[in-house]
C-alpha cells in the first residue's frame, strides 16, 4: 500500500518542545514508522523550514520525509502557513501524479485543505486527522487565538469533502458531529505510544534530597496549564515542580513563556522548587518519567494528550485535567486521577494524598501500565488506521495494499 502522509508544520524530524513541535509530529512518525514495518510505503509530506535540508530523507525502513518547498524556507508559525498552502497543494498534486498514493492522510486543517485540492482532481481518497479543531481552540482562548479567520469554515468544508475522518478520542466525535460530520465516515482511532522506549523499567533522573516530585512535559504555552500547576505547588511542601518543554535551556532566561512561569512561582515564593528543563531529546523523556511521583497534565483543552500515555507506560501515575481526549486515556481513580481544568487549588487537593501514599501511587502506576499496554501500543494504532485505509479502497487496490495488513 502506497501511503501520502501530509503534516505541513509538524515533521516527523522536528526536534519536540517549541511552540508548535510537539504531540502531532509524534504521532506521524510513530504511525507512519508502523506501517512501514508492516509493508506499507510511506511518505510525509512536509514544508521545507531550511533550504540545506535534503529533499528526501529516509526516516524507517519504508518510510521516508519529503520536503516540500512552500513559502520561505525558514520556519513560520502554524498560524501564519495559510498563504502558501495553495503552492503546498500545487506541489502535493505534481508529486502524486508521479507517484500515485492508494490513500492520502492529512494532519491538520491546512495539511487537510492542501490535500484535498491535490487529491480530488486525481481521485485520491483523503483521510483526516485534526489533531485540534478550531471551534475549541476559540472556545477556550478566546481573543488570544491566533488561527487564520477562515479556520473554522475551512474544517467544515474538510469534513464534508473528507473521504473519511480519524478522530482521536470520543470527545472529538461529538465536535464533529456539531460541525456536520456524517456518523458512518467518522471513527476513532487514538494516538499511541512506544511501548519498547517507555517502560517501568530502565534509569531514572536524579531526585532533589528530601523533596517529592512532579514532572511536566510540555511546551511552554499558557493554555498547557503550567502556571496553574505552580499555583498548585504553593500549596504542596517538600514537593519540586519539573518542566520540561521549551526552547533550548540557554535560551529559557530570553523566553517570554518562561520568564512569565518563574515570575508566577516568585511571586507564590515557590521559585527555589521549580525547575523549567528546556527542551528534552524525547529518548530521555523516560527516565524523566519514571522520576517523578505524580506526572501532571492539567492544559485548558487537549484533542488527545501523548504524555499521560508515556507516563502510563512507565508505571507512573498521573494526574490531568477531565478534557479532551485525557478523559478517554486516564481512568479516574483506577489510573490517575482526573481534576477540572484551570483549578490550581482542586489540583493541589489532588495531589496532596496522592503524595502521601506511595501504595497507592504503586496501584495507580500499575494499572496505567496496563491500560497502556493493552490499547495504546502503535501496533495497534496503526491496525486501526489500516482498517480505515482499506474501508475505502476497492478490492483491487485492497488486494495490492494487502502486505501491509
Amino acid at each position: 500500500m502506497r501511503i501520502a502522509m501530509v503534516s505541513e508544520h509538524a515533521s516527523p524530524l522536528a526536534a519536540l518542545g517549541g511552540v508548535d513541535a510537539g504531540g502531532q509530529n509524534v504521532h506521524v512518525a510513530a504511525l507512519s514508522k508502523e506501517l512501514g514495518r508492516r509493508g506499507a510505503d510511506v511518505v510525509v509530506y512536509t514544508r521545507r523550514e531550511d533550504p540545506r535540508t535534503p529533499r528526501r530523507v529516509r526516516l524507517a525502513p519504508g518510510v521516508s520525509v519529503e520536503h516540500v518547498d512552500a513559502g520561505p524556507p525558514e520556519p513560520v508559525p502554524k498560524d501564519g502557513l495559510l498563504p502558501y498552502m495553495e503552492g503546498f497543494a500545487a506541489r502535493l498534486r505534481r508529486e502524486w501524479e508521479r507517484w500515485r498514493p492508494d490513500v492520502v492522510h492529512a494532519h491538520f486543517w491546512m495539511s487537510g485543505r492542501a490535500s484535498l485540492a491535490a487529491a480530488e482532481p486525481l481521485g485520491i481518497p483523503v483521510v483526516q486527522t485534526f489533531h485540534a479543531l478550531g471551534v475549541v481552540k476559540r472556545r477556550h482562548q478566546g481573543p488570544k487565538d491566533t488561527s487564520p479567520p477562515c479556520r473554522i469554515e475551512e474544517e467544515r468544508r474538510i469534513i464534508r469533502r473528507a473521504d473519511h475522518i480519524i478522530a482521536t478520542c470520543s470527545d472529538e466525535v461529538f465536535e464533529l458531529l456539531r460541525l456536520g460530520a456524517e456518523p458512518r465516515r467518522v471513527s476513532v482511532v487514538p494516538c499511541g505510544v512506544d511501548l519498547g522506549l517507555f517502560t517501568p523499567e530502565g534509569p531514572a533522573e536524579g531526585r532533589s534530597p528530601g523533596l517529592r516530585r512532579l514532572v511536566v512535559v510540555s511546551r511552554l504555552v499558557e493554555r498547557k496549564g503550567i502556571g496553574n500547576a505552580i499555583s498548585a505547588l504553593a500549596h504542596l511542601p517538600d514537593t519540586e515542580l519539573v518542566v520540561a518543554g521549551g526552547p533550548p535551556s540557554s535560551e529559557l532566561p530570553s523566553d517570554p513563556e518562561a520568564r512569565r512561569f518563574m515570575a508566577l512561582a516568585r511571586g507564590l515564593g515557590v521559585e527555589e522548587r521549580v525547575r523549567l528543563l528546556g527542551r528534552v531529546d524525547h529518548a530521555r523523556v523516560p527516565a524523566l518519567l519514571r522520576s517523578a511521583d505524580v506526572v501532571v497534565c492539567v492544559p485548558w483543552y487537549e484533542p488527545f494528550g501523548i504524555i499521560p500515555l508515556e507516563a502510563m507506560a512507565c508505571g507512573v501515575p498521573v494526574v490531568a485535567a477531565a478534557v479532551g481526549g485525557l478523559v478517554d486515556s486516564v481512568v479516574h481513580g483506577e489510573t490517575g486521577l482526573l481534576v477540572p481544568p484551570r483549578d490550581p487549588e482542586e489540583l493541589a487537593r489532588a495531589l496532596r494524598p496522592l503524595l502521601e501514599d506511595p501504595a497507592r501511587r504503586r496501584a495507580l502506576g500499575e494499572a496505567g501500565l496496563r491500560r497502556a499496554r493493552s490499547r495504546y501500543g502503535w501496533p495497534r494504532v496503526a491496525g486501526q488506521t489500516l482498517e480505515v485505509y482499506q474501508g475505502l479502497l476497492g478490492p483491487a487496490r485492497a488486494a495490492r495494499g494487502g502486505a501491509a495488513r
